[in-house]
Parts: C-alpha cells; sequence; structure tokens
C-alpha cells in the first residue's frame, strides 16, 4: 500500500524533470496527426456497420453490439502486450506493426462476405482493431512527448481534434456507400441459399470499402517504415506486463483508467444507437440511409469541441472543464429520453459535442508525470478502452429488456457521472501536493 505515495512523490519529480524535455520534431506531429485521423475514421465505421448487420443477420440489439464488444475487447487483450512490442521495437517500427495488422483485418472482410458468416465478420473487426491498439499505444504518448509537459492537455486534445475529423469523414462516406443500397427485401424473408446469396451480395459494399482501407493502410505503413530512423533516444522502463498494473493502486491513475472504461463504453454506445434511435416514429422516423447520415453530427461535434477545447485547456483547469462537460453530457441525455421529434434527435446528437475533450483530458490528467512508464501506463489505458466493449452490450441488453432507447441511455448516463467525479477530484492538484 506504501507504492500510491512514492508513485506520487516520483510523478511530481518526473513531471518537473519533463517540462524541459522533449523531443523537437516538427514532422513527426504530422505522422501522428495522421494516425489519430485514420484509427478514428476505422473506429466510427463500427456505427455504419452495426444497422446494416443487424438487419442482414436479423439481430436483437445486444447482438448487433458484439460488434463493439469484439472489436473493443481486442484493447482488453492487446492493450500491454501492445506496450511491450512497443517498447521492444520503438515508436515508429511498433506503428508499422500496428497499421498492417489493420490491413489484415480489412482484408479479413472478404472471406468473412463470401460465407455470408456474422461470426467471422466479428473475427476480422477483432484483427482490426487489434492493430489499432498497437498504433494507439504509440500515439498517445508520443503526441505528449513532442512538446513541452506543461501544454500535454492541449496538444493531445488538438490531436484528438484530427480523430474527430475521421469520425466524421469515414461514416459520411460508409453511410452512402453501406447501408444507402439496402434493398426492399428484408432478410427475415428469406430461407436457405436465398438468404445466403443475398447476405453475400449485400454485404459486398462492405467488402469493397474495407479492400480501399487496406490498400491506404499499406501506403501508410510503407511511408512510416522509410521514416522509421527519424525518432531517435527512445526511453522507455523495463518491466513485466504484470508489473504495470501496480500502476492501478496509484488513486489518480487508477480512477483516471476507470473513466476512460466508462468514456469509452458511454460514447460508443450513444454512437452505436444513432441509426435506430433517429428511426424511431417518436424521433425522426428515418430509414437506415436517411438516419446514417446523421453520424457525422454526433462526431462533427467532438471534433469542433476539441478545436475550441485545445484553447480553453491553456486557460482553464483540465479538470473542472471535464466535469462541465460530463455534467452537460447528462442534462443532453435527460432532454432527449423526455423529448421526441428534432429536439429529441439534436439534444442526443450533441452529447458528442461534450466528448470532445474527455478522452485526451482523461488520458493526460490519468497519466501525467509517468516519465519512463508511459508506455506501460498507455497500455493500461488501452485496456480500459474496453469499456467500449462492455457498455454497449449492457445498453443494448437494458434496451431488449425495457423495449425502450430512451430508457438504455440511464447507463451512459450514470458513466459520465463517475466522469465528473473524476474531473473534480483532479481539479485540486495543487492541494493535494502541499499534504504530501
Amino acid at each position: 500500500m506504501a507504492l500510491a505515495p512514492n508513485l506520487s512523490a516520483e510523478r511530481d519529480l518526473q513531471t518537473e524533470e519533463a517540462e524541459g524535455t522533449h523531443v523537437d520534431a516538427p514532422e513527426l506531429r504530422i505522422f501522428v496527426l495522421a494516425l489519430f485521423f485514420i484509427f478514428g475514421g476505422i473506429t466510427s465505421l463500427n456505427d455504419v456497420i452495426i444497422p446494416k448487420l443487424k438487419d442482414l443477420f436479423t439481430l436483437s440489439y445486444m447482438q448487433a453490439m458484439l460488434v463493439q464488444f469484439c472489436f473493443f475487447t481486442a484493447y482488453a487483450v492487446m492493450g500491454l502486450p501492445g506496450a511491450a512490442l512497443v517498447k521492444r521495437i520503438g515508436y515508429m517500427r511498433g506503428a508499422v506493426v500496428g497499421l498492417l495488422t489493420m490491413m489484415a483485418g480489412c482484408l479479413l472482410f472478404i472471406p468473412a462476405s463470401q460465407s455470408a458468416t456474422y461470426g467471422l465478420f466479428l473475427f476480422a473487426l477483432f484483427v482490426l482493431a487489434s492493430g489499432v491498439v498497437v498504433v494507439q499505444v504509440v500515439t498517445n504518448p508520443l503526441i505528449s512527448l513532442l512538446g513541452p509537459a506543461r501544454t500535454a492537455h492541449s496538444r493531445l486534445s488538438f490531436a484528438q481534434a484530427f480523430n474527430s475529423l475521421g469520425t466524421v469523414i469515414f461514416p459520411a462516406v460508409g453511410a452512402s456507400l453501406i447501408l444507402g443500397d439496402l434493398k426492399a427485401v428484408k432478410a427475415d424473408a428469406l430461407t436457405g441459399p436465398a438468404l445466403a446469396a443475398y447476405r453475400m451480395a449485400e454485404t459486398q459494399t462492405v467488402v469493397h470499402t474495407y479492400t480501399v482501407l487496406a490498400l491506404a493502410l499499406l501506403v501508410v505503413a510503407g511511408v512510416v517504415w522509410a521514416n522509421r530512423h527519424r525518432l531517435r533516444d527512445e526511453h522507455h522502463e523495463s518491466s513485466s506486463l504484470v508489473a504495470s498494473f501496480a500502476l492501478l493502486r496509484d488513486k489518480r491513475f487508477g480512477l483516471g483508467a476507470l473513466c476512460i472504461f466508462l468514456y469509452v463504453g458511454a460514447e460508443v454506445s450513444i454512437g452505436s444507437l444513432i441509426v435506430n434511435y433517429l428511426k424511431q416514429p417518436k424521433v425522426l422516423g428515418l430509414d437506415d440511409a436517411g438516419a446514417g447520415l446523421y453520424i457525422p453530427y454526433y462526431w462533427g461535434g467532438a471534433l469542433v469541441g476539441r478545436f475550441i477545447g485545445s484553447a480553453m485547456l491553456r486557460a482553464v483547469s483540465p479538470g473542472k472543464v471535464l466535469a462541465c462537460n460530463a455534467l452537460g453530457a447528462i442534462a443532453l441525455i435527460l432532454i432527449s429520453a423526455n423529448a421526441s421529434g428534432h429536439l429529441a434527435a439534436a439534444s442526443l446528437l450533441l452529447v458528442g459535442l461534450m466528448n470532445s475533450i474527455m478522452f485526451p483530458t482523461i488520458f493526460s490528467l490519468a497519466c501525467k508525470g509517468l516519465g519512463r512508464r508511459a508506455a506501460d501506463g498507455s497500455g493500461i489505458i488501452n485496456i480500459a478502452i474496453f469499456g467500449g466493449a462492455l457498455v454497449p452490450i449492457l445498453t443494448g441488453a437494458l434496451a431488449d429488456a425495457t423495449a425502450s432507447l430512451p430508457l438504455a441511455l440511464a447507463l451512459p448516463a450514470l458513466c459520465y457521472a463517475v466522469i465528473a467525479y473524476f474531473g473534480y477530484y483532479t481539479h485540486k492538484p495543487s492541494k493535494a501536493a502541499v499534504k504530501r
């Protein structure tokens, strides 16, 4: 139990040292921003695939949420191995491994479509997400390294804005490509060979989309490999995978990891339900393609908020901003659940604006002062992203049990309540430091 005070003291020393220690490599910032754009966009495509596969395989809400479960389970499985890999081969080579793994996951959509098997689609998503995990283990600490420690909150929020740019562009294109061609005939009206043939034909749009992504990832991996020697003098603390979990005994880091779990779970749950939520007669009564076009508004709110937040976090306490945004998300969920029509739709989509600074702010507040253990901290944080697997499943089960999507939103609201507390807790660092 003595680890937490010792780690806190070590944090203070490392934070002071880190103020003057950073890598001056502007070209690497462009590379990192590009990676944020790519993995953000690919992750948000799940919101488009879910309604597509739900209709084709006649799934319940909980079954459809297995898309997110398999995707985000990769964070729990690959978080620490990804961190160990990056510590062994370095940031740039680690990014190449992650990009090539993402490419392999995209190509697995081809046999999944040919067999018209839901389980193979889920496996392809798991492999794709495994690559995303490795890339995120690289990008989160690297963006903090590429500048002074005192502006890490702002810099990470700015980088996350490019993540959001990907989440806006990819679903907008994906909705028209993947959802726009659903035929009048429905899967539940077919059986046997006719059903298998229909599923194979309808999933071709998914295959084409991910094949293009695979080619793009190959090109990016080649560029990164060509620049693998640009980042020098990397330093990583050598530690076992099990020892990395000792970081959770530090209250600040442990609570921050929990909040990452809850934040990603809440964000993904809402994003996954947008299409079906807007299809409700009480809300907008749209079809799949029409509702899918609203997904970019949700992620677009996060895009706008991150650019604003990048500037705001330079002047306002990060903990205070985090708490206010979490309370704002709760208020918007309550409005949407008790309203109808455009008010219900707009208030739910505006939760994306409240989400904007949450991930980067929670991450930087939790990992502040980790120094050479940054890769270990990033690995643990990536495991916490498993919340994107579990919370959506529970939200889907709640929707099935209550036959009400508005009631199911109560679970994401509870997640935001815990995040609001973390913002309040980290708003008092100077007082805590005096008491040590």
